[in-house]
């Protein structure tokens, strides 16, 4: 009786089996089958490139016989004319001086005309004194490699053209978007009788529409009105929003100029509109011009629905914020309360409005500090007494510092008195 331990396994038996008469086909494998059904394709050629010998599997490449070759043919009588022309000018050049080259690509052709394309690598052999004797050639059938390369280079191509294709559609995109930003901001502003003004409007993104706005329009024939204002949210969504915001105080301050008035009205639109959907609201400054053609003066009534307060750029180099208290988001509740204030602009005096975009801009070196309403009241105050254009070309140099910290869209309005010629500073 066998122990356990010493059981053969039938399954293990079967496989040395296997594994023998392997290792005897093996054994019983000739030197000249090897050479002969070798799974690439030998020859060997004369120094002058006349076929001496040539294995089986590259004459059924060729589709021809060995005596067709054998004495008849040289190597390059195998290849393509770009072959030939490669062959002569790069390959056998090569190898006279190096003695072996090898993973070239060629290209032979079979009796019937196809071309194949072939990794090529020779070797020269030498003779006892050093001197060449005759060359010895290796080719492997590279047409699977050549199809997968082909494929790649389609895939690659494909992707190259979707790339192009994205990019234009991109830039129609943004070429609509800026079209559409355009319509819903004045193309310029009006001229105020005894005033400058000036505006900019800076895009976060060329691939999303803003909420941002601002106006300028006449009242009547003395009296202006201005808004600016900062939608929430982004895209087809904020800029009808937008629209309907402009329109709105447009045609309220028609009715009633008062800033609270068309704030309230404003409010009370926003808030129908869109309160039993997605609640929609922003912030935004309202208010009048009225000048003094006696005095060169100008008031100021303004009202403020929690947007950031403006800044009153002083003649004689001080900057100051107006404030504007109890402002509330317009749209966000049915009824809110909406205080007045009142300044007046003497000669040289300017007054800024602005969107968040800029006091909220990153900056550091981590681009993790916000610029602030402090340093935004400093540079004002470096640039206090100068005209309303000045000030903004400023600001805009300074959201160009920004760069990728600029995250939010921005609008500048800036309204001034000019101030007398001798005073205005270099």
């Amino acid at each position: 009786m066998c122990r356990t331990g010493q059981q053969s396994d039938p399954h293990d038996a079967g496989d040395d089996e296997t594994s023998d008469a392997a290792f005897a086909a093996l054994l019983e494998d000739s030197a000249e089958e090897l050479y002969e059904r070798a799974p690439c394709g030998y020859l060997s050629t004369l120094m002058d490139g006349t076929i001496a010998k040539i294995n089986a599997t590259l004459l059924d490449w060729l589709g021809m016989n060995r005596e067709a070759v054998v004495g008849r043919l040289r190597f390059t009588d195998l290849l393509t004319v770009g072959g030939k022309l490669y062959h002569e000018t790069h390959f056998a050049p090569l190898l006279r001086m190096q003695g072996e080259i090898g993973g070239i690509a060629l290209e032979i052709k079979n009796a019937d005309g196809v071309r194949m394309p072939m990794l090529v690598s020779s070797v020269v052999k030498q003779g006892a004194m050093g001197e060449p004797l005759l060359i010895r050639t290796t080719l492997f059938d590279a047409r699977d490699r050549r199809a997968y390369e082909e494929e790649l280079l389609r895939a690659r191509k494909a992707a190259e053209e979707a790339h192009r294709q994205a990019e234009a559609d991109r830039a129609r995109l943004q070429d609509a978007l800026a079209a559409l930003q355009s319509s819903l901001l004045p193309d310029t502003l009006p001229a105020i009788p005894g005033m400058e003004s000036a505006a900019h409007y800076r895009t976060a993104s060329p691939d999303r529409l803003g909420g941002d706005f601002y106006d300028v329009f006449p009242l009547d024939a003395t009296r202006f009105a201005f808004f600016l204002g900062d939608v929430c949210g982004k895209g087809p969504e904020a800029a009808a929003v937008t629209s309907l915001t402009r329109y709105t105080l447009r045609t309220a301050a028609l009715h009633d100029p008062d800033p609270v008035s068309a704030l309230t009205t404003l409010n009370k639109v926003l808030h129908e509109r869109f309160s039993t959907g997605d609640p929609r609201y922003c912030t935004a400054i309202f208010g009048t011009l009225e000048p003094d053609p006696g005095t060169g003066q100008v008031t100021v009534h303004l009202a403020s629905g929690g947007h950031p307060p403006a800044l009153v750029l002083h003649a004689d180099g001080t900057a100051d914020f107006l404030p504007t208290p109890g402002g509330l988001l317009v749209g966000i509740l049915p009824t809110a309360p909406f205080a007045p204030a009142t300044t007046t602009l003497g000669p040289g005096d300017t007054l800024l409005l602005y969107t968040d975009g800029l006091t909220e801009a990153r900056t550091g070196e981590g681009r993790t500090d916000l610029y602030g309403d402090e340093a935004l009241r400093a540079f004002a105050t470096y640039h206090a007494g100068r005209s309303p254009a000045a000030v903004v070309e400023a600001l805009t140099g300074l959201l160009d510092s920004f760069g990728h910290g600029l995250d939010d869209d921005t609008a500048l309005l800036a309204l001034g008195v000019p101030a007398p010629s001798s005073q205005e500073p270099a």
